[in-house]
């Protein structure tokens, strides 16, 4: 199987190089407006934005950002297929400004953006991010009534394009083969993620840190969990807002094209010197989720449970029917191409051969 993904330096409120109803998935995580390391950003996207935090009004700040933003969502609403499914990761943003605190609900902004452009929303996930503050309130210390409380968490906003879900050819195999394991359905489809931070790989690279810090990007497992959530084999996943290009290799990893929108080069040159580590890191986490699964399975056992289906690729038991077909993907080779890179993926091997 070949899936192609493409990367492109420009600006994602005009996708111009992504055709109509071409991709059936994004997973994404924006700038948050009112976060402070993104002010210069949005200023230069609009200086009106500069001239309301001069001037200390928050709420023209807040809406002149999301007005940015909102740009990008309409990108989408074209490029999205019919039924494809948008996860948007965002979080909320607390600030002072003229000396008034207060949160700026970014996630609330969000869900009224895609649902006015025809974007049925879903249920949402919470997942908590890290945090090296031992302080778990702002304000006037253990005195009632002003302290506040911290934000530790984000929003994954999850909606469909229209009203009808994609429809499939009976049996299909990039489908069924991409089925997940019975435990993962149990976890993965929860809304309040507390294991996020996981054990799957990550690129790392010199100078990886400070692009991260630039880019805010977050942990692997939430774009590929849901990628693996909302899409099949083949599929096209779009980031417009790229990155360290997360995205990017959670979609390799889980055969999935891929397309992305990146401002500054220097993270697409980054991603380009370690790209031939991807397809070890595939291998990886495909073993993993195999493992994972067998471990599973035994202790499923040990408590007296029974599982009357085999599964038809891997030496394993698994619940349920549907999970009979489950082949995982993994990287067997990456060539660099115009815009991005072609990857070649085989069958994940029940073992080390």
């Amino acid at each position: 199987m070949e899936t192609i993904h493409r990367v492109f330096v420009g600006d994602s409120r005009d996708l111009s190089a992504v055709a109509d109803d071409s991709v059936e998935l994004v997973v994404t995580s924006p700038p948050y407006p009112m976060i402070e390391m993104w002010d210069d950003l949005f200023a230069d996207l609009d200086p009106a934005v500069g001239d309301a935090l001069e001037s200390g009004d928050g709420r023209v700040a807040f809406e002149a950002m999301h007005a940015q933003l909102d740009r990008v969502w309409d990108e989408l609403e074209r490029v999205l297929v019919d039924g494809g499914i948008a996860c948007i990761n965002v979080g909320d943003a607390t600030r002072s400004i003229d000396d008034s605190f207060r949160v700026y609900p970014n996630h609330a902004r969000v869900l009224e953006a895609f649902e006015s452009r025809g974007f049925d929303p879903l249920p949402d996930v919470l997942w908590r991010k890290p945090t090296n503050s031992a302080a778990k309130f702002m304000g006037s210390g253990t005195l009632p009534p002003n302290a506040y409380v911290t934000l530790e968490h984000e929003y994954v906003l999850v909606f469909r394009n229209g009203k009808e879900s994609r429809s499939f050819e009976p049996r299909a195999d990039r489908r069924y083969e991409a089925a997940y394991f019975w435990e993962e359905r149990n976890r993965w489809f929860t809304d309040v993620w507390t294991d996020v931070r996981g054990e799957l790989q990550t690129l790392e690279f010199e100078g990886s840190e400070e692009l991260r810090e630039r880019s805010a990007a977050y942990p692997f497992e939430i774009p590929y969990r849901l990628i693996c959530m909302y899409s099949a084999y083949g599929d096209t996943v779009l980031d417009p807002f790229w990155g360290t290009g997360t995205t990017t290799l959670a979609a390799m990893c889980a055969g999935r094209g891929s397309v992305g929108y990146e401002l500054e080069e220097a993270f697409l040159e980054a991603f380009d010197r370690q790209i031939d580590d991807v397809p070890g890191i595939s291998r990886s986490i495909g073993r993993a989720r195999l493992e994972a699964h067998r471990s599973f399975v035994e202790e499923y056992r040990a408590e007296g449970s029974t599982l009357e289906y085999d599964a038809e690729y891997y030496d394993t038991s698994v619940v349920t029917k549907m999970e009979r077909s489950i082949r995982l993907r993994e990287v067997e080779s990456i060539e660099t191409v115009a815009d991005g890179y072609r990857v070649e993926h085989e069958p994940l091997s029940d073992g080390d051969e």
